[in-house]
């Protein structure tokens, strides 16, 4: 099936009063799940680029074909592709060095918030609806982040080397449902990347896609295509939760 695709209808707009607190707490949803890169913070573009001037030191402009391989990746895994690619005498842990040294600074210097995202996290708060953060980030460039934004906004924060394996595979949005006591299928993911939303589905969480990028995202059920994040409220997310897993 294809995932859905809000019609103008759905759209905060359109809906009744869903500021905190006036909604039941049967309609909210039970833990929010947010990635963070390109989702919450504008640093999918700032990953990007740290990647182009890597490769290009190596030899190797980067093109849409290697977006894949970079946008909602783990350091390690964007390493081993310009390893591979470029065919460096560098090895992929001094990539990886290379590459989050230089991520990390971009963040430091230039993080910003993407539009809606911290009146939605004030609005689940404000609600009590338990938060988390999943990313694929290492932990030095989470807690950038989490100086910017702000740390209390999440009962969770979890980077890279939080679990065995990271994105695409289930592990950080299993492991985070768990943290919070919950089971996944009651979770919303928010994500803004293929793999990432690869990674939410299969841990069994509904998932609401917000695209930092054109690259396509999957398709499912439980999939919902969201344009940004200001068009998003408690009740969309409550509803969005609540799409039964098939």
């Amino acid at each position: 099936m294809p995932e859905s695709v809000l019609p103008e209808s759905a759209l905060p707009g359109a809906l009744p009063d869903t500021s905190p607190g006036t909604l039941p707490e049967s309609a909210l949803p039970a833990a929010v799940l947010f990635d963070m890169d390109g989702t919450l913070v504008d640093t999918e573009q700032l990953w990007w680029r740290t990647a182009v001037e890597i490769a290009e030191e190596l030899g190797h402009p980067l093109t849409e074909r290697d977006a894949p391989e970079v946008l909602g990746q783990a350091v390690e895994h964007t390493a081993a592709h310009l390893h591979r690619v470029s065919g460096t005498a560098l090895g992929e842990a001094e990539l990886a060095v290379r590459l989050g040294g230089s991520f990390a600074a971009k963040v430091a210097a230039e993080t910003v918030p993407r539009p809606g995202a911290l009146a939605l996290l004030a609005s689940l708060r404000d609600s009590r609806v338990p938060t988390a953060l999943v990313s694929a980030s290492p932990r030095e460039v989470v807690d950038l982040v989490l100086a910017a934004i702000g740390r209390d906004w999440f009962a969770v924060t979890l980077a890279a080397e939080d679990t065995e394996r990271t994105k695409p595979a289930p592990d950080p949005y299993l492991a985070a449902a768990e943290r919070l006591g919950l089971d996944p299928a009651v979770c919303l993911a928010v994500e803004d990347t293929p793999t990432g939303v690869a990674s939410a589905t299969a841990a069994g969480c509904a998932v609401l896609a917000v695209p930092s990028t054109p690259t396509p995202m999957p398709e499912g059920d439980r999939i919902t295509l969201l344009a940004s994040l200001e068009q998003a409220d408690l009740a969309l997310l409550g509803k969005l939760a609540a799409t039964p897993a098939v």
